[in-house]
């Protein structure tokens, strides 16, 4: 910390002026060729002690941290920036004028540490750039070029921000007054390889890091793995039948049936087993079905104890809207002050709110109560009939064809049964035991050809049921046909009889008759004068002529007239542009033909 203090220490064999003087301050300001702004006789450096050679009422802080050294940190957006004289042992730096506006810089690189400084002074050296910009931090590399320019790369990031805020100061060496001691700073961001390289490994550390913020967050979050699943023999089938016939472990047993169906454990000798445990998950459909249909009917109760409340509710709403009402007739009304009428008159508004609102609600719950009750009232409608009938008949057809594919699964166990007794005959001698085995050979054959007798009526009467299917599926299409060329003869009706409306409104229309017999006479005087015009006239003209037989009619009257006769008087447009006009022709001959 002293060697840094050191090193921005201030000779003060240099300050061969009183910086609160502001005559000093105008002359040495003439000098660089500036203008003094803001000098009346205010005092530019606060709190300057010489013989600390440092400025006071500074507090200590960390070099590393912004805002150390001489330079002073970013002040805050709303404050105005107020730069301050800056002394260093063989420069002095001195502030841009406050009224103009801030230096511009281009867009900051990602992870920039290098700054470029232009307008150095053509004396300066590489000791007095580091002596003026090591206050801003530490310095890694100084790269100085011959034309008065160089760059700066800091150790850190929040350094560059530090030497940016130098921008605009004017740099003179010592006390010299030559143009080459002298030079206005220019800082801004510069681009360098090193900076985006590392920026770029910053961000890829940071990118390792939440991934493996993320996995280790996924990990904690995961669901832990489910058991294993033991392996198919003998005694576990024993124990898994068991526990199918339990309602509180049928979810597991039914995962390890699955499993082992899956890997291929079912094989000739298990498949009666298998068979057993598959009837057993079967026997849990109907406890299922009776818990659905127990949730349902909790599930209407819940519905009716809920519509009755509201129901109270909404009769208990009525009574409070009553009372309101019964408030604010006069009798009542004018015994309350104007605050208490202004209470009560929100209060019934709120409630009648609330009572419309709790209405429409079970209004509603009514409604789907009946639309309900519709859907399942289908006799009005055949072809819900029809629909209802075909879904019957194909569950039953279903139901049937489940049936089959069980006893032919019976059969075949049998089957498998049979051969193995065969075989085992085969191998062991005639004892009492094979005498014994050829009596339940016999019987299994019984049973084998009833049940092939059975699977035998039941394809009858699945064959019977398909028919009445199709039969029912014919007459389906019938009636569809028959509703189809009902709706086209309706159509048709409807089309002929607006035609024949259309027609006689037309003729209505065509056939506008005349008014009085002063109608008739101009018609008739206007149809001469437009016969002798071949080439027609326009309304003015032909007014023009109407106007000494009859001064009190009107060029719209005659108008009108002509234009309700589209037979007898035609208008046509003649000339272009300008001269366009519009002419009435006396049409009745080609109207008559």
């Amino acid at each position: 910390a002293a060697d840094g203090l050191g090193s921005i220490a201030i000779d003060t064999t240099q300050l061969n002026m009183s910086v609160t003087d502001p005559t000093a301050w105008a002359t040495a300001m003439n000098n660089l060729g500036m203008v003094p702004v803001g000098l009346a006789g205010q005092q530019l450096v606060t709190g300057f002690d010489p013989s600390l050679s440092m400025m006071t009422g500074i507090t200590p802080i960390n070099p590393m941290i912004p805002g150390m050294g001489l330079v002073p940190p970013p002040p805050p957006t709303d404050v105005p920036v107020v730069k301050e004289i800056i002394h260093c042992k063989s420069c002095t730096l001195f502030p841009p004028n406050p009224n103009l506006p801030p230096p511009s810089t281009r867009e900051r690189p990602p992870g920039c540490k290098t700054v470029f400084v232009g307008g150095l002074p053509e004396n300066a050296t590489e000791e007095i750039i580091q002596e003026v910009f090591e206050q801003c931090g530490d310095i890694t590399a100084i790269r100085k070029s011959k034309k008065n320019f160089c760059h700066i790369r800091f150790a850190e990031e929040f350094m560059v921000d530090k030497a940016i805020y130098l921008s605009g100061y004017r740099m003179r060496l010592g006390s010299s007054t030559d143009k080459k001691d002298s030079g206005r700073l220019h800082v801004d961001f510069a681009q360098a390889r090193d900076d985006f390289y590392e920026w770029e490994c910053k961000q890829r550390m940071l990118a390792r890091e939440e991934r493996h913020r993320r996995k280790m967050e996924e990990d904690r979050l995961r669901p832990p793995s489910p058991p294993a699943i033991m392996h198919y023999s003998e005694h576990e089938a024993a124990l898994l039948a068991e526990k199918l016939k339990d309602d509180s472990k049928f979810s597991e047993a039914i995962t390890v049936l699955l499993t082992w169906i899956e890997r291929g454990e079912v094989n000739r000798r298990s498949a009666n087993q298998f068979y057993s445990m598959v009837q057993s998950a079967n026997s849990h459909v109907r406890r299922l079905m009776n818990e659905k249909a127990a949730h349902e009917q909790e599930m209407e109760q819940a519905k009716e104890s809920f519509k009755n409340a509201l129901t109270g509710i909404l009769t208990q709403f009525e009574q409070i809207v009553a009372v309101f009402n019964a408030s604010t007739r006069q009798k009542a009304w004018d015994h309350f002050s104007k605050a208490q009428r202004k209470n009560i008159d929100i209060w019934r508004k709120h409630s009648e709110e609330l009572r419309n609102a709790h209405s429409e609600q079970l209004m509603g719950i009514r409604r789907e109560e009946e639309m309900e009750m519709s859907d399942d009232d289908s006799g009005d409608n055949p072809s819900k009939k029809l629909r209802v009938d075909d879904s019957a008949l194909a569950a039953q057809a279903y139901a049937l064809k489940e049936e089959n594919d069980s006893l032919r699964w019976q059969l075949d166990a049998y089957r498998n049964e049979v051969e193995l007794l065969k075989q085992e005959k085969g191998q062991l001698f005639r004892t009492e035991e094979s005498l014994t085995k050829d009596q339940q050979l016999q019987f299994l054959q019984q049973t084998m050809q009833g049940m092939q007798q059975q699977l035998l009526s039941i394809q009858e009467e699945l064959n019977n049921k398909k028919s009445e299917l199709e039969q029912a599926k014919e007459e389906q299409t019938h009636t569809q046909a028959m509703l189809k060329v009902l709706q086209e003869q309706e159509i048709n009706v409807l089309t002929v009889a607006l035609v024949n409306q259309d027609r006689e409104k037309n003729s209505e229309k065509r056939s506008p008759g005349l008014k009085s017999e002063k109608e008739a006479l101009l018609i008739g005087i206007i149809s001469t004068f437009l016969h002798v015009h071949p080439f027609g006239a326009n309304i003015e003209y032909l007014w023009s002529y109407m106007q000494q037989l009859d001064s009190r009619i009107s060029a719209n009257e005659i108008e009108m007239l002509l234009m309700r006769l589209p037979r007898m008087f035609k208008q046509e447009f003649t000339g272009v542009g300008a001269t366009l006009e519009k002419r009435w022709k006396f049409c009745a001959f080609e109207g008559i033909k």
